[in-house]
């Protein structure tokens, strides 16, 4: 069947649609991430593309997901930030009981702030299928151990957005990969000088 590339992403290169199929080169973490995917829709949680094994060239076989993405939408309004909210609630039950296998090995690029259970790490509108029927995060090259509080503070950061002034949808997964730590930390200046409006607002 032809291939299709897929663009964008930071972690794996090589990225193809075929038919109803995404290939993408598979590394040490795809049989931990594949485990986990796997009990997370048997838990019940639709927000994930299916694993589907390797391909004849060892490639990690997912589901594709119609849809357009997140970030390529206007910034989503109150309903759409309820609905992303329930989506990573829904996740995060769904993987609380999950062991990983025995050997694990995970990819995750930022430490997190403890290891309560498998998270995603990159929960963010640059990947976020928002399909007709399902919401779906994909790219999962990155998940491992952390905690709730973690996930849903970087989904903030993304999806409300909390940065004062730009466009984080759009700068943040650019900058991010090319290692601007000055963008990071003035919308970490930023959450911090605002605290008692987040405080008030979450009373």
């Amino acid at each position: 069947m032809t291939e299709h590339p897929l663009g964008g992403g930071n972690v794996a290169a090589g990225v193809v649609r075929v038919g109803d199929t995404v290939r993408k080169p598979a590394g040490f973490w795809t049989p931990a991430v594949d485990a986990l995917l796997t009990h997370v829709l048997r838990a019940g949680f639709t927000g994930a593309p299916r694993p589907l094994g390797r391909d004849d060239q060892g490639r990690q076989v997912l589901e594709y997901v119609p849809g357009p993405m997140a970030m390529d939408q206007p910034q989503l309004d109150e309903a759409g930030l309820h609905r992303v909210g329930q989506l990573i609630r829904s996740l995060h039950d769904a993987s609380a009981d999950f062991l990983p296998p025995p050997g694990a090995r995970w990819n995750a690029v930022i430490p997190p702030d403890r290891a309560d259970l498998v998270c995603h790490h990159d929960l963010a509108p640059w990947n976020l299928v928002t399909g007709p029927d399902r919401w779906v995060f994909i790219d999962w090259d990155g998940a491992g151990p952390g905690s709730r509080l973690w996930d849903l503070a970087y989904a903030m950061k993304g999806f409300v957005p909390l940065i004062d002034g730009g466009d984080p949808v759009a700068d943040a997964p650019r900058l991010h990969a090319e290692g601007h730590g000055e963008h990071w930390t003035a919308a970490a200046d930023y959450i911090e000088r605002n605290l008692p409006a987040w405080r008030r607002a979450l009373k």
